[in-house]
């Protein structure tokens, strides 16, 4: 593989610089949680604005319980879903490891043990909170492999560790455990149905300003995109969703699998606007399990979250 080892990105953190980490789900751009400058950087590169607030990544459940307050539903779902692609959301327990800014000044935090062993291995090294939003510069597709990963923003790292290509492809699903209710705040690919085997049925008043990738208009390309399209208009590139529909090189999933659909999306959505196309449509896609998250970030990309 390209790039550097998590030792060495360890390092890096340790003196305030960004580095370029891979997840299960996308590539993020990490930084100290605890270090208000070296987080600032990270909005700095990302043209990201501060009152988006930032996910910990951390090593293990038991760090998690450092910088947050779990209760027992909290406890119950990292146990089901760690390491991997959940984001509780809690209240604060140290406001020192994941300092102000990267909690957007909330009296909560977004926590995660990632699934992907190189983020592990690094978070380890490092020894502390780190936080690692995407590393697409704010607004456009998140990137999901090392190569488009360092076309976004690797100019401003002073390390990156390739990790292949995301496996998951959408960022991880947010909950938030508040108040006596958990809530579903961005969907992904641990779906509400499998969050409600575990805690029972959501609440419907979750607070989604505690969650980042909640703007209207994200995750897009240059081009325009147009979703639960059947065909596409002269100049635009199809991505299709099933048998037959659209071109096997733009196709999410031939076969219609979700999961297969989630891991293409935003490799697609980069190629296709590359190619400078009038415009990006989209077939329709299931809403149901991952295809809720799937349409949660086309209708963002779409600029439309109705």
């Amino acid at each position: 593989m390209k790039g550097d080892t998590p030792e060495i990105a360890a390092e890096a953190l340790k003196t305030g610089r960004l580095v370029m980490l891979p997840t299960e789900t996308v590539y993020g751009l990490a930084a100290d949680a605890s270090n208000s400058q070296a987080v600032a950087r990270i909005f700095e590169a990302k043209g990201r604005p501060r009152f988006n607030p930032l996910i910990a990544h951390v090593a293990n459940a038991l760090d998690a319980e450092m910088v947050a307050v779990f209760d027992d539903r909290a406890r119950a779902l990292a146990e089901a879903f760690w390491p991997g692609p959940l984001t509780i959301v809690a209240p604060v327990r140290d406001r020192e490891r994941v300092c102000d800014l990267a909690r957007a000044g909330l009296d909560s935090v977004a926590v995660r043990v990632p699934g992907h062993p190189r983020a592990r291995a690094v978070i380890a090294a490092f020894g502390g909170a780190v936080v690692a939003p995407s590393a697409n510069r704010a607004g456009r597709p998140s990137p999901t492999t090392f190569d488009d990963a360092m076309e976004e923003t690797g100019q401003s790292v002073g390390a990156a560790v390739d990790g292949g290509a995301c496996a998951i492809g959408v960022e991880s699903t947010v909950v938030s455990v508040l108040d006596g209710q958990v809530a579903l705040l961005r969907p992904g690919s641990v779906t509400r149905e499998e969050i409600e085997a575990v805690v029972g049925q959501l609440a419907e008043n979750g607070q989604g300003h505690r969650s980042p990738g909640r703007l209207a208009l994200h995750y897009a390309p240059d081009a325009p995109v147009r979703i639960e399209a059947q065909t596409a208009n002269d100049g635009e590139i199809l991505l299709g969703f099933g048998p037959g529909v659209g071109e096997p090189r733009w196709s999410l999933s031939p076969t219609g699998d979700l999961r297969e659909a989630a891991a293409n999306l935003f490799r697609l959505l980069r190629e296709a606007d590359r190619t400078k196309p009038v415009g990006i449509a989209v077939s329709p896609i299931p809403h149901k399990g991952l295809g809720e998250a799937i349409n949660d970030r086309l209708r963002r990309a779409a600029g439309f979250i109705g």
